[in-house]
């Protein structure tokens, strides 16, 4: 057999591995722009309520484009996935898009990253009586070690630096938007495991965002709370930002990279976000952390990403 032919497949391998970590990097560092796009929407006035209905929005049109361009099946799903995906993924995006920008107002940037990364450990929890996943002491070491690091990050943040200012909604309502956001999120994590095999990563996002889009628009304005658009040209162009950067991009660099690395290094990969948010919260709005600001963030990241990659080390050959 010809040498060459022998060393091309390593080569070949390798690099698809490093293209996967750039990947998963990417989406972590993508997925860090939605706090300091959404700070932005509010120095433009647009109301917390809002922006999370008019980013899924022109999330999910694109989304749509793509698929009538390349990928016709993603419209075609059975009931179940019509009321599981579609419904009850629906309403953790929609209760997601809220109360992510009332912890984003509430608590600053950062708090509610930190806050966000707590939906691992909720779903390491759940995973027991829900799917049967066991819970080691590792586990519940490495969520104490999260849910800590998350209270030290919003107790040594500054919410109430940059446009939402005092007006924003409080570090209370923060606190408690961050914890729904991560509850959603761990959610659809959850319904992720169940619905992905079934129907393929793409058709389930697709279908969340829209049970998402529809709930928040029929729901919101029941609540007195219509999502009115943005009023000024800069005001579109952050919604559009974030939908083509948080939803889209950051969603195909996540697939991309799962395509080519184990799911637990791409999670870890991932871990970037917080750290990438606040670090852009202190460049764009002086959202400064104190020292233990910061410890309790990496303590965060640290421990989400200690749990991955400790599971890719057990899961291995």
């Amino acid at each position: 057999m010809d040498p060459g032919m022998t060393a091309a497949p390593p080569a070949t391998a390798h690099t698809s591995r490093l293209a996967g970590y750039l990947f998963a990097l990417g989406a972590g560092a993508t997925w860090g722009t939605t706090g300091v796009l959404s700070t932005a929407l509010y120095g433009e006035g647009a109301a917390i309520t809002g922006i999370g209905f008019w980013r899924v929005l022109i999330g999910i049109l694109g989304l749509a484009a793509w698929g009538l361009a390349l990928r016709p099946d993603l419209f075609r799903a059975d009931r179940r996935g019509w009321l599981i995906v579609a419904l009850g993924g629906g309403a953790l995006v929609a209760l997601f898009e809220v109360a992510y920008q009332y912890a984003i107002a509430g608590t600053g940037v950062a708090g509610a990253a930190a806050l966000l990364y707590t939906a691992p450990v909720i779903v390491a929890i759940l995973a027991q009586p829900i799917l049967g996943e066991t819970l080691t002491p590792v586990r519940v070491l490495l969520a104490v070690v999260v849910m800590v690091g998350a209270t030290l990050t919003v107790r040594g943040g500054s919410p109430t630096d940059g446009p939402a200012g005092a007006d924003g909604p409080g570090i209370v309502a923060g606190v408690v938007g961050g914890a729904l956001a991560a509850l959603s999120y761990a959610g659809t994590t959850l319904l992720a495991r169940w619905a992905v095999p079934r129907y393929g990563a793409v058709k389930v996002l697709f279908l969340e965002l829209t049970g998402g889009t529809v709930l928040l628009g029929v729901l919101l304005p029941l609540f007195g709370r219509p999502p009115l658009p943005p009023s000024t040209a800069s005001g579109w162009l952050y919604v559009a930002t974030l939908a083509i950067l948080t939803v889209l991009l950051a969603n195909f660099f996540f697939f991309a990279a799962v395509r080519r690395i184990e799911a637990a290094p791409t999670a870890v990969a991932a871990t970037i976000e917080p750290v990438v948010a606040a670090l852009l919260a202190v460049v764009a709005f002086r959202q400064g952390l104190t020292l233990v600001g910061w410890l309790g963030l990496l303590m965060v990241a640290g421990g989400v990403a200690g749990g991955y990659w400790r599971e890719a080390f057990r899961e291995g050959p």
